[in-house]
């Protein structure tokens, strides 16, 4: 039986999100089929709405409502903005902001350093995280990065890249997290130990 190209084109888009295969792609399609057209149209402008409404934030790249040019965290006084912990992913800031403990700002990379995939020092954010240091007094950099391959390298590129600046200190969070995990998966307790327990980088 040949699928309606219009059910197949639902399935191959299912398809090209990450962690869904083309079962799980043809459940969630079949799923769909199987509501009212209401849940179909929620789903429609949600995924509109998530497109035309977010930005990324003009100083940390976070995600941020379109219009804003700073997100919430950024744009706010009380936060320490000598202090900035830079993670992978949006996903990574909201993981740690979630232990409250952390009242430092972010700096998004939007990747990880890979050969293996060709993705080098100016396909990610690095350039702008230094460009930060620069004109800003900060003293702490928190290297927030997962504890694999990837991430490691590209921790200890930037702590190679601010190694002669002796203000700034470079921290990597403690190993509470395990290598190969991923920090949006861990729980609050096992991120807030690994920031309390962070280790410096830079001597």
């Amino acid at each position: 039986m040949r699928i309606p190209d219009h059910i197949q084109q639902t399935i191959d888009a299912f398809s090209r999100l990450p962690g869904i295969g083309p079962k799980t792609a043809s459940r969630l399609t079949f799923y769909l089929l199987r509501q009212n057209e209401e849940l179909a149209e929620d789903l429609s402008k949600a995924l509109l709405d998530l497109s035309e409404k977010t930005a990324y934030c003009k100083t940390c790249f976070n995600i941020t409502t379109k219009g804003q040019e700073e997100c919430p965290v950024c744009s706010d006084s009380q936060r320490n903005h000598r202090m900035i912990c830079v993670v992978e992913e949006p996903l990574d800031v909201i993981a740690l902001e979630r232990i409250g403990s952390y009242q430092g700002i972010y700096h998004v990379l939007h990747g990880v350093l890979s050969p293996i995939e060709g993705v080098g020092p100016d396909d990610i954010r690095i350039k702008e995280l230094l460009d930060r240091t620069e004109p800003e007094e900060v003293e702490e950099v928190i290297v927030a990065t997962n504890p694999n391959l990837e991430g490691d390298a590209t921790a200890n590129y930037i702590a190679q890249r601010l190694g002669g600046r002796d203000e700034i200190s470079v921290t990597r969070l403690a190993r509470g997290i395990p290598m190969g995990g991923e920090i949006e998966y861990a729980d609050q307790i096992t991120i807030l130990r690994a920031m309390e327990g962070r280790e410096k980088m830079n001597k």
